[in-house]
């Protein structure tokens, strides 16, 4: 497959240029100890409200039992391309600590989770994170704490070949990536006018 870099206006870091979200993952591909590791401590020094660090993950190797009761929650949909993964993570954010309720706590599992997938691409794999999953299901699978709340599946591995995925997954495996211009996020002075 060419180059999934990023189109951008200005140059940016070429990790954040590389990172997409691919769903033709090969059934072999390996993600070794020391990889799992990396992205994991990635994960670990993200930045959180007040040092609360609200991420914690399960992880699931492809063949082994949680994999399984992950990849189980997943949607149908999402059960069509992730079961080649070497890696399911469940990221779930714990809610309260010590102290009582953890402020912006999906904040934090989501800067967690970037990191996580930063640190993939610059070990050479991919990531494809899932909101479509039974999150009250994860809940009684792994009997999580009434405080910890899941938020997202991530599917870690390497690319595979877009002829793994059927044809209307492959036709969006390959379209361009796109992203809404500056001018239409980015403001300044007020609402509406553009910064760039």
């Amino acid at each position: 497959m060419t180059s999934r870099d990023a189109e951008t206006s200005v140059p940016i870091h070429p990790l954040l240029a590389a990172r997409w979200s691919p769903r033709a993952l090969d059934p072999d591909g390996k993600v070794t100890d020391e990889q799992l590791r990396a992205v994991l401590e990635a994960a670990r020094w993200a930045p959180s409200h007040g040092n609360t660090q609200p991420a914690r993950f399960l992880v699931g190797r492809r063949g082994d039992a949680t994999h399984e009761r992950i990849f189980d929650l997943l949607s149908k949909r999402n059960k069509g391309w992730a079961h080649p993964a070497a890696v399911l993570i469940l990221a779930c954010a714990a809610m309260e600590n010590e102290k009582g309720a953890v402020p912006m706590p999906e904040y934090g599992v989501g800067l967690a989770a970037e990191n996580l997938v930063l640190q993939a691409v610059a070990e050479g794999l991919v990531a494809h994170q899932m909101g479509g999953f039974n999150k009250e299901g994860a809940k009684l699978v792994f009997s999580l704490p009434l405080d910890v709340e899941p938020q997202v599946v991530i599917a870690l591995g390497t690319l595979g070949s877009p002829d793994l995925l059927d044809e209307e997954r492959r036709a969006k495996e390959l379209a361009p990536r796109r992203r809404k211009p500056l001018s239409e996020i980015a403001f300044t002075g007020e609402w509406g006018n553009p910064a760039f």
